[in-house]
């Protein structure tokens, strides 16, 4: 990374040199992500050292034990991700703090799963997640395995703050570090362990045999523990997009490596139609999404996370009462923002929904609650970008472990002559049609951070009392913490503190909205549910445009007191 000529480039641009000056990248509990670049608010090798600072000092403040216990350090494939690993590494060991760095890319999830199994104190992974690819990311895991929790993430924060400038931020070479036997790789052993608690998964040996699956990584770290771990599931036919097998930190096949969009099968799709394959799977970057498409009458279909989330649900639970080892403390967790299909497909089997905010470290706080106080038997846990968690050893969401029991599922659902799409179809005639959506508004820079605001505070301050001709029975304020139901009955929400607002209709559909947390953009999220499919679709197209056109109005009024013409 060229940081001096990129420097000369923006000296004649102030509004270049406010975007790139005018903060620090954000650091919280879910770490920092920007675009690559010089600046404060760019990721860098120096906003990666003033990070990695405020960690080993944290660290240091718990003790030489934790010291010791040390840091694992994992990377995806995108640009200078294994660079900044190593920076962390040469930062983290000037104060003797150890550091265990994969040797080659490998997934988040494998990253949270080898916390757990070496013992160490925290974790970091270097990745960007599904962003495209001027961006890249410093995640911050606890000892738990999960994303860092608050207080600690203050506590790192205040640690930042001390330090006046990141340019003159000390290192120690790794060949220093490897010879004080600080710095150390890992990758074969972390690798046969992960596989080894994969296989504890299996619901129903020997359904795959006829399985055919196509799998993309999308030039990501999936793609060795994925074919692995489909192998040893028993699945005989897979077959690997080739294209887009290589890591490649530009991800030249597709626009926007994010397993949610359907671009990004394309190739998939094309690969399966010529080979008559049942399944198609695709990863993003670092593996902790996963995203499915499924053979249909009309041609391959993709599934929606909730669909997805539904299913695997479903399947076992099903499963599990077959082989008479269903808790009867079996718990659920979801977030505020994913479909209520997964809370009665659920109770249907007398298993308890838990909701969290939206963010995987919120179910991940929960199992690590319930671990501790035996309230709950920990199942599944979801959300409805596509992350989904199976088996508790890792506390992220997981890709890994969710294609080979998605593989699994399909095989077992074609041994009853059903695919995916009949399973589905099934649960909706069951169920009713619990239709979803979401749209996403991009606000960029320092005016966007603003736009946003003023979208929130506008829905605050004039919430709406119908919606699609429907009456508002419930408002949720999560920054406030108050739960205000039509009648002006107050109730406390209990759930952490955070920007987000939901609107609960009479009739069980709903609205969530919130700033995103990793990307410059503020989410609506819509969720109606019929029993008949169209008058959904119908329902929710309505709610669509009339929040969306409450969003534009805004926009419009925020644009006016800028003087800016719209």
């Amino acid at each position: 990374m060229d940081l001096q000529n990129e420097i000369q480039s923006i000296e004649d641009s102030e509004t270049e040199k406010e975007e790139r000056f005018y903060q620090f990248l954000s650091f919280g509990t879910g770490g920092m992500r920007g675009i690559l670049g010089v600046g404060t608010n760019r990721m860098n090798k120096f906003t990666v050292r003033r990070v990695a600072e405020g960690l080993a000092l944290y660290i240091v403040s718990l003790g030489e034990q934790a010291k010791k216990q040390g840091v694992v350090i994992a990377y995806d494939t995108r640009h200078f991700s294994r660079e900044f690993a190593e920076e962390t590494a040469k930062v983290l060991g000037k104060y003797r703090v150890h550091s265990y760095v994969f040797k080659e890319s490998r997934p988040t999830p494998e990253l949270s799963f080898a916390i757990r199994h070496l013992q160490a104190i925290g974790g970091v992974v270097i990745t960007a997640s599904h962003n495209p690819k001027q961006y890249n990311g410093f995640k911050v895991y606890g000892e738990d395995g999960g994303q860092l929790t608050p207080e600690a993430a203050s506590k790192i924060t205040h640690f930042m703050e001390q330090i006046e400038d990141e340019l003159l931020i000390d290192v120690v070479e790794l060949d220093t570090l490897h010879k004080q036997g600080i710095y150390h790789l890992i990758l074969s052993e972390i690798d046969l362990a992960y596989q080894e608690k994969l296989l504890s998964l299996r619901e129903n040996k020997g359904v795959l045999d006829e399985l055919k699956v196509v799998y993309s990584p999308l030039h990501g770290s999936g793609l060795i523990p994925i074919k692995e771990g489909l192998h040893a599931f028993g699945c005989k036919d897979v077959l690997v997009v080739k294209e887009q097998a290589i890591q490649d930190a530009d991800f030249p096949t597709v626009d926007y490596p994010n397993p949610e969009e359907k671009d990004a099968f394309k190739l998939a799709i094309q690969l399966g139609e010529d080979h008559d394959a049942d399944l198609l799977l695709a990863t993003d970057p670092d593996a902790d999404r996963l995203g499915i498409a499924v053979k249909t009458a009309e041609g391959f279909q993709l599934l929606t996370g909730n669909q997805l989330g539904a299913l695997l649900l479903n399947y076992m639970l099903v499963s599990k009462k077959a082989k008479g080892i269903l808790p009867q403390t079996g718990v659920v967790l979801k977030t505020i923002v994913t479909s209520e299909l997964g809370r009665v497909v659920a109770g249907k089997y007398g298993m308890a929904t838990v909701d969290t905010l939206t963010g995987f470290k919120y179910i991940a706080e929960k199992i690590e609650e319930y671990d501790q106080s035996g309230e709950f038997h920990f199942l599944f846990g979801y959300e409805e970008s596509y992350g989904y968690l199976i088996g508790d050893f890792v506390r992220d969401k997981d890709a890994v472990q969710t294609a080979l029991v998605t593989a699994e599922m399909a095989g077992y659902y074609k041994s009853q002559g059903l695919s995916l799409y009949d399973a589905l179809s099934c649960l909706y005639q069951e169920f009713g049609f619990y239709k979803e959506s979401l749209q996403s508004i991009t606000l960029e820079g320092k005016a966007g951070q603003d736009k946003i605001s003023e979208i929130m505070k506008d829905f605050r301050q004039n919430p709406p009392l119908t919606i699609a001709g429907l009456t508002v029975t419930v408002t949720e304020d999560y920054e406030s913490g108050i739960s205000q139901v039509e009648n002006g009955t107050l109730a406390n929400l209990m759930l952490p503190k955070e920007n987000v607002l939901k609107f609960k209709l009479e009739d069980k559909s709903w609205i969530c909205i919130r700033p995103s947390g990793t990307e410059p953009k503020c989410k609506l999220y819509f969720g109606v549910v019929r029993y008949e499919e169209e008058e959904a679709i119908g329902l929710l197209k309505l709610m669509e445009e009339e929040v969306m056109g409450k969003v534009e109005k805004v926009l419009s009024g925020f644009y006016k007191d800028m003087g800016i013409g719209c």
